[in-house]
């Protein structure tokens, strides 16, 4: 089974968002922390978590990428036990089986959006409110072909002014 895992190229999240997940941690899409914001009430980091993050799972900080990865049974198991006891204490879950299924439901649906990609594509989101005031998004794969290899490539030289 295949799940998203935060990734990161450079410290750049940790200026857009007002917590940047770690690399490496078991992420959703999300979505769901903005369900009962008006869009004008996101500004500066907010926006950016809305519009371009994804939620680590350790840490509850956002990602702008992804990486699709191997998840262990028991390790989604563990993900959405963190996920569910988050949605009860931050969210109001009614109690921890309702947590629970929703909690279920958001594992499924970023573990079937990895499903038909091979490790180690990259993901991205970009997310809008449309007219009716429903949160939309969008995921983009960001993928390398397996068989070209990285070759180093000389791009300039240097030579002398006398020849």
């Amino acid at each position: 089974m295949k799940f998203a895992r935060t990734i990161r190229f450079d410290n750049s999240d940790d200026n857009v968002f007002p917590q940047a997940a770690q690399p490496g941690e078991w992420a959703i899409s999300g979505a769901f922390a903005f369900a009962d914001l008006p869009p004008d009430a996101l500004i500066g980091k907010e926006r950016q978590a809305f519009a371009n993050g994804f939620l680590g799972l350790s840490s509850f900080g956002r990602s702008t990428f992804v990486v699709a990865a191997t998840i262990t049974p028991e390790q989604l198991e563990a993900a959405e036990s963190v996920l569910a006891r988050h949605l009860l204490s931050e969210y109001g879950a009614p109690n921890l089986a309702a947590a629970l299924e929703a909690a279920r439901e958001e594992t499924a649906f970023i573990s079937d959006l990895c499903a038909e990609v091979r490790p180690g594509v990259i993901f991205a989101v970009s997310r809008s409110v449309n007219e009716a005031g429903e949160i939309e998004e969008s995921f983009r794969k960001i993928d390398q072909p397996q068989s070209a290899p990285l070759v180093p490539t000389q791009i300039w030289g240097i030579e002398s002014d006398d020849g």
